[in-house]
């Protein structure tokens, strides 16, 4: 199996490599075919990606990609956006669960989100009225927005998931989250063996810091779908433990959310769990569940033990030691 690797900036460098080495523990049969993006790869270059990474993923249909930083200064697009716009991975999965070892405010957090990744505002429809008023427009269309929620309704069904909340804002905005709401009424009549219901985003807020663990799928919109993945996040430890999926018709991108930590690069300091997690997201996807439940078993163990932690979670291992004692648990 041929899949694209992008390391990225920073620590990216180093935690891909945890990935191929994991993966060569794991005997998965996997040819990396490794590409270079982001803002150190246009300091040297000029270029956001390098020539053919576009074309590679084409082909592949698959990557897994490490985190990326953008150039200071107009006119440069989120690496991120740009691949997802130009594969229309219009679904990004984001799952959010507890880990026994991580220090966090609470236990038996277990919830995934779904977050329409084409439209909203994160189109970048914007521009300048004039010299002191500038314009942006929210775009919500039905057929991307019944795309998000069957999607959202069919992972609860075959991972059996019990109910789907729609998480809008459409007491203020009637037309854009009312047709996003109204979408969701329609189409939760599909699902009869799914539990349904909506929740006003602020009110979502709210209620994921007071308790979080009520809540199971989560659906929602391009803006709200990013403020939210970050917060709950942050309920089980940080973005140091959040994988997630950019799914297309024809193309999934696979990541670790977090950014490049420039501080920290090239230092063996760097935790790789999310990198690895969604590796095992795409192992899961592909014909590997039991590799990808031996991987997440194992950094689950090392974790749970904490004597092998890099310093993120109070150890003081590195990339690399953590990275064996991962692949020592298989």
């Amino acid at each position: 199996m041929q899949i694209v690797l992008i390391p990225g900036d920073g620590i990216g460098k180093e935690i891909a490599e945890s990935v191929k080495d994991v993966s060569a523990a794991l005997n998965c049969g996997i040819d990396w075919l490794e590409y270079e993006a982001g803002a150190e790869y246009y300091e040297k270059s000029g270029k956001l990606l390098e020539d053919g990474l576009l074309d590679r993923i084409k082909e592949t249909g698959l990557a897994l990609k490490g985190p990326t930083a953008t150039p200071i200064g107009t006119g440069f697009r989120s690496i991120n956006v740009q691949l997802r716009q130009t594969f229309r991975t219009y679904a990004n999965l984001r799952p959010v669960h507890s880990m026994e070892g991580v220090p966090s405010r609470y236990e038996n957090v277990d919830l995934v989100i779904f977050r329409e990744n084409t439209e909203d505002l994160y189109r970048g429809i914007e521009y300048m009225c004039d010299s002191d008023t500038a314009h942006g427009i929210k775009m919500i269309t039905r057929k991307a927005s019944a795309r998000i929620i069957r999607a959202a309704f069919d992972y609860a069904r075959e991972n059996g998931r019990k109910r789907v909340t729609c998480v809008h804002k459409a007491n203020i905005m009637k037309m854009t989250d009312g047709l996003f709401l109204e979408t969701f009424d329609n189409i939760a009549k599909e699902y009869p063996d799914i539990a349904s219901d909506s929740v006003i985003i602020d009110a979502l807020c709210m209620k994921l810091v007071t308790d979080p663990t009520p809540f199971d799928v989560l659906v929602t919109e391009n803006l709200y779908g990013d403020i939210i993945s970050d917060l709950c996040a942050g309920l089980v430890g940080g973005l140091g433990f959040a994988p997630s999926a950019n799914i297309g018709d024809d193309v999934i991108i696979y990541e670790a959310v977090h950014g490049s930590a420039p501080d920290i690069a090239g230092q063996d300091k760097a935790n790789p769990s999310a990198l690895l997690m969604a590796f095992a997201m795409l192992l899961n996807d592909h014909g590997m569940k039991d590799k990808a439940e031996k991987l997440n078993n194992a950094i689950a163990d090392v974790i749970r033990e904490g004597k092998t932690v890099t310093a993120d979670i109070g150890g003081n291992a590195g990339t690399k030691e953590f990275t064996k004692a991962v692949i020592a648990r298989f």
